[in-house]
């Protein structure tokens, strides 16, 4: 097989990174192309630096963007930039050199929830499907022609964490895919037609602001937390809500059956329209 490219810098962080990193390392033979990755959102258990250092793929961290911008923007060689999980905006005078290509994963189906947090924000809409996008990065904040994209279901019970790793597993495939395609330069794709008043999803937005007004229909409020649970990744800081008139953090919830239902301080029950209730632990702050 046979490539321009002579360079690919992979940069991000996280599970589709790791994936990616394994990949291009492994067809490196088949192309001859240099690998490097660059770490630019620091973690402290970092699984791409371990997968560096097991394969000797050279590894820096750059945590500041201007000196991450110096760096890419002193490439000369033909390069491909595989951006996987990674919050770096291009600079424009980067995007649009001559010997720079560059690719994104996207975790929700573009042009649809551009931004930040996807996963959150398809479950608090009440979307039945999602999915990833593997696109080409342009000066726009997720603008660029669309290479591949994967979609799966959003069960009724399904939260942001568990969503958010099956939207992985998708952008694993679809990079393994789409990959030849994008390194011989022959990728089919399609350009992304916006919507009039298309929304750019943020870092700083919470769904419902963060707070959860209990007088709301209870399969709203279960949306809600479910767009927020991450786990113990923090992701969010707890919802917050008001019970007799004192504000209240949300510390967990569960949907049960009527059966199950035990009265204790510092527990909401609200009936949800399947027949089963909404179990709410808070504690007044």
């Amino acid at each position: 097989m046979k490539t321009d490219f002579q360079r690919i810098v992979v940069i991000g962080y996280g599970k589709v990174t790791g994936e990616v990193l394994k990949y291009t390392y492994d067809r490196g033979a088949d192309y001859g192309y240099g690998l490097e990755f660059i770490e630019h959102e620091l973690h402290a258990l970092s699984v791409t630096k371990l997968i560096c250092e097991e394969r000797g793929i050279p590894f820096a961290s750059m945590p500041d963007k201007r000196e991450l911008a110096a760096y890419l923007g002193e490439i000369e060689e033909k390069t491909l930039i595989i951006s996987a999980s990674n919050n770096f905006l291009f600079p424009a005078s980067l995007v649009e050199r001559e010997n720079i290509t560059i690719i994104n994963f996207h975790n929700a189906l573009l042009p649809d929830y551009p931004g930040r947090n996807a996963p959150s924000w398809v479950i608090y809409q009440g979307e039945e499907r999602t999915g990833i996008t593997w696109h080409y990065v342009t000066a726009g904040v997720d603008e660029g022609n669309i290479i591949i994209q994967k979609s799966c279901e959003i069960g009724p019970d399904t939260r942001a964490y568990e969503l958010t790793e099956e939207l992985m597993n998708l952008a694993s495939e679809g990079f393994y895919e789409c990959f030849d395609a994008v390194l011989t330069e022959c990728a089919m794709t399609r350009p992304q037609s916006f919507p009039p008043g298309r929304r750019m999803y943020r870092s700083t937005e919470i769904p419902g602001d963060g707070f959860m007004d209990l007088e709301e229909k209870p399969e709203n409020l279960y949306r809600l937390l479910r767009s927020v649970d991450y786990g113990k990744s923090g992701i969010f800081p707890p919802l917050q809500t008001e019970i007799g008139g004192a504000r209240a953090e949300v510390l967990r919830y569960r949907k049960i059956s009527p059966e199950k239902k035990k009265e204790e301080a510092g527990m909401v029950y609200l009936p949800l329209d399947d027949g089963n209730l909404l179990k709410i632990k808070y504690r007044t702050l």
